[in-house]
């Protein structure tokens, strides 16, 4: 699996933990870095964020217009069709950009995934079908597009995620992209499974805001 172009952002020359980070539709492995100094991690246990930059495709419901995207999106219909390779594709990306942290030494449950949207929706979906106990899953302004197919993979995998993997998510109540409930769908999915949600919503549309950026330092800091 070829890794793609990454930003690499480290808050301390002394790195213990990684958090992988992946971007919305159209946006690039710049959009979240200068988050980064915001979330006053401190010098130690230094962490590295790694964004990587998403492939551009054609994206059907952008008429065809060609961006950065982690898959193509056919429709926002719940019952839509929906692009099954290209989010496993992707999914298979992130592993290799997870695997490649711990060949440069930082264990599993030191890596933390993380992603906004789109990004958002692979991040959830890859980790909880992964097999290595991970730090926590950070998905915000997101959905799970395949969650029928994820949750019934988890269910009957018993090598899954452990169901003690820390998750924050956060929604905007506002949101015209993904509507606040599709967010509120894929917590509920991951609760039926068995695992603990850190919940968060803001009177926000679809992006991030002070608050949250609190709340997402907050958490961070507890996992390292």
């Amino acid at each position: 699996m070829e890794i793609p172009q990454t930003v690499e952002v480290s808050t301390a020359d002394n790195v213990e933990g990684s958090v992988v980070w992946l971007h919305g539709l159209g946006a690039d492995g710049h959009d979240f870095e200068p988050i980064v100094p915001e979330l006053r991690i401190p010098d130690a246990p230094g962490l590295r964020f790694v964004f990587p930059h998403a492939p551009v495709q054609p994206v059907t419901l952008n008429g065809g217009m060609a961006m950065r995207a982690w898959y193509d999106i056919y429709s926002l219909e719940r019952n839509g069709p929906v692009d099954e390779a290209g989010i496993t594709q992707s999914m298979e990306v992130l592993r290799a950009l997870v695997e490649r942290e711990i060949e440069r030494g930082i264990p599993a449950e030191k890596i933390v995934v993380a992603g906004f949207s789109q990004g958002g929706a692979i991040a959830s979906q890859f980790a909880l079908q992964y097999e290595k106990p991970l730090a926590g899953l950070m998905a915000l302004s997101t959905y799970m597009p395949m969650g029928n197919k994820i949750a019934s993979k988890v269910a009957d995998n018993d090598n899954a995620q452990p169901r003690s993997l820390p998750i924050f998510m956060a929604h905007g109540q506002f949101d015209p992209v993904l509507p606040f409930e599709a967010g509120k769908t894929a917590r509920d999915t991951m609760l039926e499974l068995g695992y603990r949600v850190e919940w968060k919503d803001y009177p926000m549309p679809h992006a991030v805001c002070t608050d949250e950026i609190a709340d997402i330092s907050a958490w961070l800091n507890q996992r390292f």
